[in-house]
């Protein structure tokens, strides 16, 4: 029976569009995403019904993640070359980035915990604390610490990769860096700098780095483009600690105070994260001015 091209009532009709029907050997919306191997990785362990939703909300944070990392080794990579304007747009979007993360907690949220237990144990010792991605954009934002690596000493690959961010200069030590460049009497960050700090250890408040702040702050029309860059790092760190609040609150309606399945205090651990600070004089000026 030929075909008609008639649109049936409630139907869009698309015969006078240039529609490529014949994909066969050209590249198709599927093909362009690797889409076969993509949704192929939801395999739930169990018969639970909510572990699919709690595979593919962990993996979509994987996604986000590794677009922020995208995003943030851009910026740096702008902010070597004094290109400051050009790391703007990336760090704008990783704001919209931070969203979808944050948000990505609401739909956690509808796990009860009598829904969890039914697959908890199929987790086994697997847990968030192992996801080199999140370690990754905590060392490159600053919160470096070298004990955490050792959790990835099974995969050599993995380690090294961490290893090598934990040793570079964080995203506030490039911004440093540059306010150093641009003439800005900071220790340690000056272009005639002796030393530098050991890049692998957190970064501490340093008074000279917030009495470059106060002066760029106190005068925002000489300074505009700093002080710009100063608010979108603020508002990257607020978002990030947003992220931090909702999964602590997410896992503590789920779990309660109970151990964490990577053999972490839960909640508790997840609460030491709200009292760090990325950029700690961006914050303490805000009493000064």
């Amino acid at each position: 029976m030929a075909k008609s091209n008639t649109p049936a009532p409630g139907q869009v009709d698309v015969s006078d569009e240039s529609i490529h029907w014949d994909l066969k050997d050209t590249l198709s919306y599927g093909g362009y995403l690797k889409l076969d191997g993509l949704l192929s990785c939801q395999v739930p362990l169990g018969n639970a019904h909510d572990e699919m939703m709690f595979i593919i909300i962990h993996q979509q944070a994987e996604l986000w993640m590794k677009l922020s990392l995208f995003e943030i080794q851009s910026a740096i990579q702008h902010i070597q070359q004094d290109q400051v304007s050009q790391a703007m747009k990336m760090l704008a979007r990783l704001a919209m980035i931070q969203r979808q993360l944050i948000s990505s907690w609401d739909v956690l949220a509808t796990l009860t915990p009598a829904d969890y237990l039914l697959f908890r144990d199929s987790l086994g010792p697997s847990s968030g604390f192992q996801s080199h991605q999140y370690r990754m954009l905590e060392f490159i934002l600053g919160n470096k610490n070298p004990q955490l690596i050792e959790v990835h000493a099974h995969n050599p690959k993995i380690y090294t990769i961490l290893a090598t961010v934990l040793n570079q200069p964080s995203l506030y030590d490039e911004v440093l860096l540059y306010m150093g460049r641009q003439g800005f009497k900071i220790q340690g960050y000056t272009p005639d700098a002796v030393s530098k700090r050991d890049w692998c250890n957190a970064y501490t408040a340093n008074e000279s780095v917030e009495t470059a702040w106060l002066e760029i702050y106190s005068s925002i029309d000489k300074h505009w483009e700093l002080y710009d860059l100063a608010e979108k790092l603020v508002d990257l760190e607020d978002r990030f600690q947003q992220w931090r609040f909702r999964h602590m609150k997410t896992v503590e309606r789920i779990i309660g105070f109970k151990t964490g399945t990577g053999g972490s205090s839960g909640v508790s651990y997840l609460q030491k994260a709200l009292n760090l600070r990325f950029f700690p004089e961006l914050w303490s000026l805000r009493t000064k001015l």
